[in-house]
Parts: C-alpha cells; structure tokens; sequence
C-alpha cells in the first residue's frame, strides 16, 4: 500500500490589518508537507501593499499617481520652455510696471528741445524724442498704461462675460436665447470703429474709458465660450448625479459646473490679454485712445511716425517694447491652451 500524506503544518494566522487604508504584507510564507515530509509547495509571496482608490497616503498626503486638471495643467506647465520665458518676461514687465523706477531714474515727462531727436547718449542709450525726452524712461513708463488696461480690461470681460455666458448655458430657454441676440448684435460691430465712434466722444485721456470700451465689446467672446463650456459640463454623468441627489442650481453652478468649465475661459482670456494691449496702442495711435501727458507706447509711437527717417530710434523702442509685450502674452496664452486641452497632449 502508498504510503499516506503527512498532514500539512497548520500556518500561523495573519495579524487583521490596522484601522488605515493601507494593508502591507511582507515576508514569506511556506507550505511545507508531502511524502517523507519533503516540501511539497513553497511559493514565495513577494511585498504586496493595497491601498484604496482615492484615499490620501499616510501622511496626508494625495495617492501617489492621482493628480487633478489642474496639478497635471501646473506639472506641463514647469516643463514647457515657451511657458517659462513668457512667463518671466511678464513677471519682469509688470514689475516695471508697479515700480518703473527700479531701472528708470529719470522724469518721463521732463525733456531739453536742445537735445531734441538726439541719438542714443552716455546715459540716454535710446536717444531722445521731438521734445528732448528721454525715451527709455518713456519706454519704461509706457508699461504702466498698457498692462494697466490690457489687465483690468481682461478680467472685466471675463468676469462679465463668463457669468452671463455660464448663465445661460446653465437655464437655457428664453434666458439663453436673449443673451445670444444681444452677444450678436455687439459681435456685429467692428472694433475698431466702435472705438473711434465710442472714444471720440470722451475729453478724458486716462485709462478708464479705454477699460471701459473694450469691455463693452469684449465680452460676448468670452460668453459664448462660457456658454459651451458649461452646456458640455451639465451633461456629465456626475452632474446629473448630483441632480439626482438634491442638490440645488447654487451649489451645481459653485461646485461641479464652474470649476470644470473654468479652464477654456482662462485660455480665451489670457490670448486675449495680449490683443486688448495691442488694441489700445492702435487707438492712442489714431488719436483716441489714452491722450497726453498719459505716457503710452501708442501715443509714443504716433509721435514718432512722422519722423521716422530722421530719428528712426523714437519708434523702434517703444514699437519693441509693445511687440515683445503682445507676443509674451500670446505665447502664454498657448503655452496654457496646451496644458488645460488633453486633446493637444
């Protein structure tokens, strides 16, 4: 007759696992039995360590791998050459901005007609202007006026438009139907000779009206971007859900349409930072925009046009600055289009 199996060695149990989200079991374990008590199983069971989906890792901190829209936009954004360059150019523009007299000791508005349409001199390494200004301290100043308006023209038509826009994507109906009609008529109206018409009327020279007008006309784009965002985000199977659930417009609106639906108005409103700039240094160009002693590129500009074969160094430097600024903007603008759409990835 065979000869019989020994029993197997009964193993010991296992410790029950912590009260915590993560279950670690390490080492190894046997199975040792068989004929003549040779091993007849023994499998190494390597460190196995679980941890629940969604659950923060010891510690506090977020599950390792799982990172959200807007972490992966910043994670892109680090790693993107255009990104930084564009980014440290504005950084240094708006400093100048706020303090142009960190690199610009000089009076913008003090000149010396004896100096007047001069070269670059020791001191003066952009030359001089019609009226003996020094125009580097001008081009420095210059930047003042045009972020000021390009930045607080931005986020009043985003802050406007994005509210009608997501309101009327939100409720629809007669709500969205009225909103479109009115964005029509305002997309019918060419800029710059509503800028003409709209500005000519205004005596102020300052930065406020200029705000106002592009606002005013700056909206409906940002709204019907707006608009689309929040129709595709209301369709979500979670925001539905949340629907299902009880939960009221105000905290759908707050809470899971207006964070998902933010990220396309950003793109439009950071590319359109850099043509609202342009914008105004086209109409203080023809005359209408920001008027003297408001410093301007625009207004520099214009002054210099007339003279551009006898001093070509009065419209260089202040054209330079304004391209330079534009370009920082746009490229900041792609540069943020690329890390917030997966689709471009």
């Amino acid at each position: 007759m065979p000869e019989p199996f020994e029993p197997l060695e009964p193993l010991e149990p296992l410790e029950p696992p912590k009260a915590s989200s993560d279950i670690a079991v390490t080492g190894t374990a046997t199975l040792e039995g068989g004929p003549r008590g040779r091993p007849w199983l023994r499998r190494p069971l390597p460190g196995l360590r679980l941890r629940a989906a969604g659950r923060p890792a010891p510690g506090g901190g977020p599950a390792p791998g799982a990172r959200g829209l807007w972490s992966d936009a910043w994670h892109d954004l680090r790693r993107n050459p255009v990104f930084v360059v564009s980014a440290l150019v504005i950084l240094f523009l708006v400093t100048i901005a706020v303090w142009p007299q960190l690199i610009a000791d000089g009076n913008p508005y003090q000149g010396n007609l004896a100096k007047a349409q001069d070269g670059p001199a020791p001191g003066h390494p952009f030359g001089f202007d019609l009226q003996g200004r020094d125009v580097y301290t001008r081009t420095v100043y210059g930047a003042r006026a045009s972020i000021t308006v390009g930045i607080c023209a931005t986020a009043g038509a985003a802050l406007l438009g994005s509210v009608l826009g997501g309101l009327a994507g939100f409720f629809g109906g007669w709500w969205d139907g009225l909103l479109s009609r009115i964005a029509d008529v305002f997309f019918g109206i060419p800029i710059l000779l509503g800028g003409l018409v709209f500005l000519s009327v205004v005596t102020s020279g300052s930065v406020w009206p200029v705000v106002g007008f592009i606002v005013l006309l700056g909206w409906p784009q940002i709204s019907r971007i707006a608009r689309g965002a929040v129709v595709t985000v209301k369709q979500q199977d979670y925001v539905l859900a949340a629907r299902t659930l009880g939960a009221g417009n105000g905290r759908m609106l707050l809470r899971h349409i207006a964070p998902n639906a933010v990220a396309p108005v950003i793109v439009v409103a950071t590319i359109a930072l850099g043509t609202y700039i342009a914008l105004e240094a086209t109409l203080s160009f023809l005359g209408v925009g920001l008027k003297p002693p408001t410093v301007s590129w625009g207004i520099d500009i214009s002054s210099a046009s007339t003279q551009i074969r006898n001093a070509p160094h009065m419209l260089l430097w202040p054209a330079a600055a304004l391209s330079i600024t534009v370009l920082a903007f746009i490229m900041l603008g792609d540069a943020v289009r690329d890390a917030l759409d997966p689709k471009l990835r």
